[in-house]
């Protein structure tokens, strides 16, 4: 590992440990914040279950006082409804009455109206009114109900030794049998008195709910909980699964004590709550804890997640800094590969205040003091080379040749040989522009009328001439060349693609961008396979051997003197190619870039 390590870049050593230095501490502190905040998601737990438990508490409490108001109403606060109950009690019929005893059927509609009124506030509810005399009056039909089983339930008796505003609750499974129908689950019951002035009892209040109201607001508020609803005894009253009513529940035993609020257990979570209504009356709710605690635990799963995304993207963004940050490093790095491998037209570009911009700077400035003392060593070569070139095009005077040539042509104008004349003037034409100029480039304009000057000459020697065609675009004359590029290569057509015989060369020259293309095309004798991979072959490595020295030919250079001229100025960026098919002809192509002499150094130092 510490040997994997000491092999890394710079960049991925950084990286790494920046990474650790993240990583560890916050999964150091991810863990402790876990081990630290399960003593609190427990209190929280618990306290969002006593928060259940306090909204049912609520709302069977108004349920169940709604029940205590009715009664109340009944016996004390409707002073009309309690005359006629009393005056109704007092009756010594109790028989049904007939529609002609209209008293008694005006009372009985005034209370009915009444309980009607009463129990369409909140819930359903039944209220039944019993007189001593078996008369009754319920908001409810007898085809459901029948009053006078209540004379038989057995909390009936409790009745006799309640007074005043005191009252009998009772929780039951059953009430009054439906006439031919099955027994409900269950019922909640208030019971009171109706006493005279003597205390005498004359009648009776029943209120009752169904225990399924309660149950609807456990199933409502407590989902996920086991709620119930305890009477004074330990008694199931109101469960959301009706078969438990009427069991005892043990609180020791679920692991809570009477005293006790709440409490955990090793796998449920214990809440008891008392019931404001009706005292000795409870709530109880027994949670899985697991249950209890997994919205506390959502809630910090999802913050965990929050931390992790965040810790990654910060991440992300921390490696791509520390990226960004390395890269000018890395990139002098592969800057200074690419200079060990010769390459010094790089530069790395890399500015700023900063250690590594002035390292960059540095760095393009050593490339660029390198650049200056190859160049003089190079341009020195290149003096040198240029010399022994010149001493190619200066064997004889050149006045001297201009004079005699001229006396030549003029004598034998007074003589009438105007053809002969055209021929020394050609040569004259021919050799000023081979030894008197002094410049290095012309026109494509001149050199082409070089080479035609120098195909009339070379045909005074044929015994058949040679045609000399020019298919070049207009602006490409104006292009400057080096001179001497085409001579040597027609020569080469005459002598050897022709060979004393008749023929055609095809000079054409094009412009693109970046080059002057010319094109010298035969249609002579052409070369063999073999014989044309060995020119090609030697026209490769022209530029790598001597220059040629003293020549009897005209041109004095030949093809491969060409090549290495023009390797000279341009490098690399110069091209020739030659194609040839025997019986077909030769095609050669030159391929010269468009850019003056002060650039041309440059380019030779990569590109020779």
């Amino acid at each position: 590992m510490l040997r994997r390590w000491t092999r890394l870049s710079f960049r991925y050593k950084l990286i790494w440990s920046s990474i650790a230095c993240i990583l560890i501490p916050a999964f150091l502190s991810l863990a402790l914040s876990n081990y630290l905040t399960q003593d609190a998601v427990k209190e929280q737990a618990q306290e969002n279950a006593m928060q259940s438990l306090r909204l049912a508490e609520g709302y069977v409490s108004n349920l169940l006082n709604n029940m205590t108001y009715i009664a109340n109403y009944i016996q004390v606060l409707d002073s009309d409804m309690r005359t006629i109950l009393q005056r109704r009690a007092a009756d010594p019929s109790p028989e049904p009455f007939t529609p002609a005893d209209y008293p008694q059927f005006t009372d009985t509609k005034t209370i009915i109206d009444k309980l009607d009124n009463i129990s369409i506030i909140g819930e359903e509810v039944l209220v039944t009114i019993l007189l001593t005399n078996k008369i009754y009056y319920a908001n409810y039909s007898r085809d459901d109900y029948d009053p006078m089983r209540i004379f038989e339930t057995p909390w009936f008796a409790d009745l006799q030794d309640i007074h005043g505003l005191e009252s009998r609750w009772i929780g039951s499974r059953s009430y009054i049998r439906t006439r031919g129908a099955t027994e409900e689950s269950g019922y909640i019951t208030l019971g009171r008195t109706l006493r005279y002035a003597n205390r005498n009892i004359y009648g009776y209040v029943v209120v009752t709910i169904r225990e399924e109201q309660i149950r609807k607001i456990f199933e409502r508020i407590a989902s996920g909980q086991e709620m119930m609803l305890l009477n004074e005894h330990g008694t199931i009253i109101s469960h959301r699964d009706p078969e438990r009513i009427g069991e005892h529940f043990d609180r020791e035993a679920a692991g809570l004590t009477t005293t006790a609020a709440r409490g955990v257990t090793d796998s449920y979570l214990l809440s008891e709550l008392p019931l404001s209504a009706v005292s000795g009356w409870s709530l109880v709710s027994l949670t899985p804890y697991e249950d209890a605690v997994s919205p506390i635990n959502r809630i910090y799963n999802r913050v965990l997640v929050i931390q992790l995304i965040s810790f990654f993207l910060f991440l992300l963004l921390l490696i791509y800094l520390l990226q960004k940050f390395t890269k000018p490093l890395v990139r002098l790095g592969k800057l200074a590969e690419t200079v060990q491998r010769g390459n010094l037209e790089v530069r790395s570009r890399i500015r700023g205040d900063d250690e590594i911009g002035r390292l960059g700077h540095s760095f393009d400035q050593m490339l660029d003091r390198i650049k200056d003392m190859i160049r003089e060593v190079q341009l020195g070569e290149m003096r040198k080379r240029e010399a022994e070139l010149s001493m190619l095009q200066a064997q004889i005077n050149p006045h001297f040749v201009f004079n005699v040539l001229n006396s030549i042509r003029m004598k034998m104008l007074r003589k009438g040989d105007s053809e002969n004349a055209e021929m020394i003037s050609a040569m004259s034409r021919l050799m000023r522009m081979s030894i008197g100029s002094q410049h290095d480039y012309i026109t494509l304009h001149e050199e082409i009328g070089i080479v035609i000057d120098y195909v009339k000459l070379m045909n005074l020697r044929q015994k058949e001439n040679v045609e000399l065609e020019i298919l070049a675009d207009s602006e490409t004359f104006l292009e400057e060349v080096p001179r001497f590029v085409l001579q040597p290569i027609i020569e080469n057509s005459i002598i050897h693609g022709f060979n004393q015989q008749a023929g055609k060369i095809v000079i054409e020259a094009r412009s693109t961008k970046h080059a002057l293309i010319i094109t010298i095309r035969d249609n002579g004798q052409g070369m063999e396979r073999s014989k044309l991979e060995e020119i090609r072959a030697r026209l490769t490595a022209a530029y790598a051997t001597e220059p040629v020295r003293n020549s009897h030919k005209l041109s004095g250079i030949g093809l491969r003197n060409v090549v290495e001229r023009m390797r000279i100025k341009f490098g690399r960026s110069f091209d020739l190619s030659i194609d040839s098919e025997p019986g077909v002809g030769t095609r050669i192509e030159l391929h010269i870039p468009r850019f003056k002499e002060g650039a041309q150094v440059v380019q030779s130092h990569y590109g020779g």
